[in-house]
């Protein structure tokens, strides 16, 4: 993803676009969407194509399955790359610069650390045997979290299994992002349900909640931050039986490279400095 990144960009500011998720769906045919054996010259060859104007569908020769990875990689990726404005402090005076790149960001905030593994799938028993449809951030009890993406919340509050939690809908309606475990006591700042918040933007703070039907209670056992993304081509999935979580290990990597910095505020809160 990085190296496509980086292809896209180049691209972009040599004022001859190439798409991210149409260069990700290209390769994912060739290589049939196991990655193992990937080879830059590959990415290089698809995305030149691309550059000159070429079908994607001609490049890969197999429309069937290029759209079927072009409407998949869009639905995940889609909100992770565009333009933006940086801004930038000179004493008084404030400059801003238009730039195109990654614009979603690692859920945990800047200058602090976490450990985390594959762990998408694995089984959990608590209320009922299920798997495990998120992905675990070890780290400490108060790290500031920040959205991923922009959007709006859906969810908010106390919930047994999730403790305080968060849920926020990307603008298209297509990501559902999932926050849970914050901290006790303390879990978000000012959030509520059909708020807006803005990607890098801090909206709570890590802990050990959940796990009890008794609100503000710790029964976890390991801080951490459980986040998933979910992937919503028709709203009756939401709630539905047949919902798509995804393996956010990758993700997770990749989105490391661009981590919002935030600030203490008087009243103990933090906010962010970097949207």
């Amino acid at each position: 993803m990085t190296d496509a990144l980086h292809f896209c960009i180049a691209s972009h500011e040599a004022g001859n676009d190439c798409s991210f998720t149409q260069l990700l769906a290209c390769l994912a045919v060739k290589y049939g969407g196991n990655f193992s054996n990937y080879k830059k010259e590959d990415l290089n060859k698809i995305g030149n194509a691309l550059q000159d104007g070429e079908d994607p569908v001609k490049i890969t020769n197999n429309e069937k399955l290029y759209q079927y990875y072009a409407k998949a990689y869009d639905a995940v990726l889609g909100g992770t790359v565009g333009e933006y404005t940086e801004y930038t402090v000179h004493g008084d005076n404030i400059t801003k610069e238009e730039k195109y790149g990654l614009i979603a960001y690692s859920p945990i905030a800047e200058g602090y650390s976490y450990t985390h593994s594959d762990d998408f799938g694995v089984a959990r028993s608590y209320g009922y045997k299920r798997n495990h449809l998120g992905h675990d951030l070890m780290g400490s009890v108060g790290t500031p979290i920040v959205a991923v993406e922009g959007g709006y919340v859906e969810a908010c509050g106390w919930n047994q299994y999730g403790g305080w939690r968060i849920g926020i809908r990307s603008y298209d309606g297509k990501r559902y992002y999932y926050y849970a475990h914050l901290r006790r006591g303390h879990p978000y700042n000012d959030m509520y349900e059909g708020k807006q918040v803005e990607a890098g933007e801090v909206i709570g703070y890590l802990g050990m909640t959940g796990y009890s039907a008794t609100e503000n209670t710790n029964n976890i056992n390991i801080p951490h931050l459980h986040y998933g993304l979910q992937i919503i081509f028709d709203p009756a999935q939401k709630d539905g039986w047949n919902q798509i979580w995804i393996d956010m290990y990758a993700l997770t990597k990749f989105l490391y490279q661009n981590r919002a910095p935030s600030i203490a505020t008087d009243d103990n809160e933090r906010i962010s400095t970097g949207w």
